[in-house]
């Protein structure tokens, strides 16, 4: 039984990451084999830190190498308003549009019935301490506008209601079906200046 060159299993293991197909697999591990070892070892070397050296901050659920994140240890950012994406790519994506200055709270997913993760499967208990803890003036539901995220923000509002705290919605300048993490950073900063009370 044949095995698999070390070349062939870069290019499988490449393959694998998602959105790059074997063609791309192909010319980045041609690229790392001929580029300086030292390039080559440093990817590998900061591949095995990110795996073993990162983890969730233990307030937003964010990823981070520390016990709190960067943005839940920043003095800087405004108390009182709560973004609450559906994962760490959502986060990083409308914290380059330099617009938001309040904090996140990352749900790692939506409701998704068919797929049987329910809300118990994501952080919303923790997102509901959070808020009364922290005092949160305004929630803003930054889930994808898909029908999975449409629903997880319809749940998340009925949730907070009673409790008195305004609850918004981005507005749907991401089209419907659309991934927060692919969209451009003016269209995310145009979706939060219009965001909409959710009622």
């Amino acid at each position: 039984m044949s095995t698999q060159s070390p070349l062939q299993n870069l290019v499988r293991c490449l393959s694998g990451l998602p959105g790059i197909g074997e063609k791309t697999a192909t010319r980045l591990a041609l690229h790392i084999i001929t580029c300086p070892k030292e390039n080559a070892l440093e990817l590998a070397q900061s591949i095995i830190d990110a795996r073993e050296k990162i983890f969730f901050c233990r307030q937003c659920f964010n990823y981070s190498d520390r016990d709190l994140c960067s943005i839940c240890a920043s003095a800087n950012r405004e108390p009182g308003f709560l973004c609450v994406v559906e994962n760490p790519g959502d986060l990083m994506s409308i914290e380059k549009t330099g617009w938001f200055k309040g904090k996140y709270h990352v749900l790692h997913g939506a409701i998704a019935p068919l797929d049987g993760i329910g809300p118990d499967q994501l952080r919303i208990k923790e997102l509901l301490r959070r808020i009364e803890e922290e005092k949160i003036a305004e929630v803003i539901l930054a889930t994808n506008p898909t029908m999975n995220g449409n629903a997880t923000a319809v749940y998340i509002a009925g949730l907070l209601r009673p409790g008195g705290v305004t609850i918004s919605r981005i507005a749907q300048g991401i089209p419907p079906g659309g991934d927060i993490g692919y969209a451009d950073q003016m269209t995310l900063k145009n979706a939060l200046e219009g965001r909409r009370e959710m009622k």
